[in-house]
C-alpha cells in the first residue's frame, strides 16, 4: 500500500508540474518602444513658358525666326537632365504632287545661348549657336535641353534644374535657302512637337 500511495504522489506532482508548464503564467521583466517611419516620395515638375514657341506664315527660302523659352523645375527635387524629343509632321498643300524632299531637312534648329547657365559674360544669344542640326536629324536624337558647354565645362554650369530654379533659353528656326529649285515646299505646312522630358538625378543615401 505505501508503495502505490507513492506511486499515486508522484504521478499526480507530474500532472500539476506539467499543467503548470502548459497553462501557468509566469512572472518577468519587460519593456516595449514603438517607433514610427515616413516615406514621401518626391516629385518631378518640369513647366514651359510659353507652351507654342513659334507660329509663323508666309515663310521663304532664307527667312529665320529666334524664339526664347523658360524651363522651371517646380518639383520638390533636382532636375538631372531634361531631354528633348522631337516629332513633326509634313501637311503637302491640296492638289500639289507629293514632295520629292522632306521638308525638315530644310528647317534648321539652332539652339542658341542658354542665359541662366553662362557666366563669363553677357554676349547676345544670336552670336552664341551652341549646337546647329535639322529637324529631320533631330527626331533621331535625345539632347539634354539645358545643358550648356559653350565655353569651358569647368567654368559653366553643365546641366540640369534644381528645385525652384529656371532655365530661358533661345532658339532660331531657319528655312535654308539651298540656292536650288524649292518650288515644291510652296504652300506646305510644318507642325512640329517638342517633348521635354525630365529625369531625376542618382539615387543617394539620406
Amino acid at each position: 500500500m505505501k508503495v502505490k500511495k507513492k506511486l499515486g504522489l508522484v504521478a499526480a506532482t507530474g500532472a500539476l508540474g506539467l499543467a503548470l508548464i502548459s497553462g501557468g503564467t509566469y512572472s518577468f521583466f519587460n519593456d516595449k518602444e514603438v517607433t514610427t517611419s515616413t516615406f514621401e516620395m518626391g516629385t518631378l515638375d518640369l513647366s514651359v513658358n510659353p507652351s507654342s514657341i513659334v507660329n509663323i506664315k508666309n515663310l521663304i527660302p532664307g527667312d529665320f525666326i529666334t524664339k526664347s523659352f523658360t524651363l522651371k523645375n517646380n518639383g520638390t527635387v533636382d532636375i538631372a537632365k531634361v531631354l528633348l524629343k522631337t516629332e513633326y509632321t509634313v501637311t503637302n498643300k491640296d492638289g500639289a504632287p507629293p514632295n520629292i524632299e522632306d521638308l525638315g531637312k530644310f528647317i534648321r534648329v539652332n539652339f542658341l545661348f542658354n542665359q541662366d547657365k553662362a557666366v563669363l559674360g553677357t554676349w547676345l544669344p544670336e552670336d552664341q549657336v551652341v549646337y546647329q542640326t535639322t529637324l529631320h536629324d533631330l527626331q533621331t536624337m535625345t539632347p539634354d535641353a539645358v545643358e550648356n558647354r559653350i565655353f569651358h565645362e569647368h567654368l559653366e554650369e553643365i546641366g540640369g534644374l534644381k528645385k525652384g530654379d529656371k532655365d530661358k533659353l533661345f532658339v532660331q528656326f531657319q528655312f535654308v535657302d539651298n540656292g536650288e529649285d524649292q518650288n515644291q515646299f510652296q504652300g506646305d505646312s510644318l507642325s512640329l512637337k517638342w517633348t521635354f522630358e525630365a529625369t531625376q538625378p542618382a539615387g543617394k543615401e539620406r
